[in-house]
């Protein structure tokens, strides 16, 4: 993993704040196996994450036979026009409920602000609406099919010193073209402080269905929040003290 102008230019993402590689029962045979940013650029001015450092293109790798004898990889980049940027510490590499490999990301534009972005190896596969306004930003949690309807979810904190508001989309193939909706959202959650060069948050199964874990709006407490009947419903799980707190909770110690 490199690190570069204090960021993690990122592989498959392992921390605690991307739970996003998922099982899947079938996999198809173009699979993304790594992706990372590159092209550092210091175009938009928002230093949310600790630098004016931001990224211009997205690299992929891809194996076009994965489980062959003799592999076929390719390299893709992905470049962004002059406008926007990939405001992130690092892609994350998930499933869809097909086993179709994508790629999350936060992508800024200079007008209208963040979204999140989904990428295949094609290009943009499909994506959030922009927050509207320069500078806003949202924080990326993880992937997963959080009320079990069989459609991946994908977990946001939308503008994580502003609004504080949980997020949820449900990622699904409406008329097969592949479409994000929002199914809920809840204020009084958040999971970065500015300039943190890290997300507070991840997603943790202790054998009751996923859970969103993040801090409540006034960082005092660890909160677990799931998702039924297309309401998000968040319980207290203990004092928050510093990032190991909040790792502690990931790995269900009760």
């Amino acid at each position: 993993m490199t690190v570069a102008a204090g960021r993690v230019l990122g592989v498959i993402c392992a921390c605690a704040f991307a739970v996003l590689a998922l099982p899947a029962t079938a996999t198809p045979p173009d699979q993304i196996t790594e992706a990372k940013f590159s092209e550092p650029t210091t175009r938009y001015a928002h230093s949310v994450l600790g630098d004016n450092v931001e990224w211009g293109a997205l690299e992929l790798t891809i194996d076009k036979c994965l489980g062959c004898d003799s592999p076929v990889v390719e390299t893709r980049l992905i470049r962004l026009p002059q406008t926007r940027v990939f405001e992130d510490l690092a892609p994350r590499i998930f499933r869809d409920d097909d086993g179709t490999t994508l790629v999350a990301v936060v992508e800024s534009d200079a007008k209208l602000g963040a979204r999140l972005s989904i990428y295949d190896q094609n290009g943009l596969y499909v994506a959030t609406p922009f927050i509207g306004r320069a500078n806003r930003w949202l924080a990326p949690i993880g992937a997963a099919d959080f009320d079990g309807d069989g459609w991946i979810d994908l977990a946001y904190i939308d503008r994580p010193h502003l609004a504080k508001t949980l997020r949820v989309w449900r990622l699904d193939r409406h008329k097969d073209a592949p479409r994000l909706s929002e199914i809920a959202s809840k204020p009084g959650l958040t999971n970065h402080r500015i300039g943190d060069d890290f997300i507070t948050s991840g997603i943790r199964d202790c054998g009751q269905g996923p859970e969103i874990i993040t801090v409540d709006a006034a960082w005092q407490t660890i909160m677990a929040t799931t998702l039924k009947d297309d309401t998000l419903s968040s319980r207290a799980l203990a004092p928050f003290g510093d990032r190991s707190s909040l790792n502690a909770q990931l790995s269900c110690p009760n």
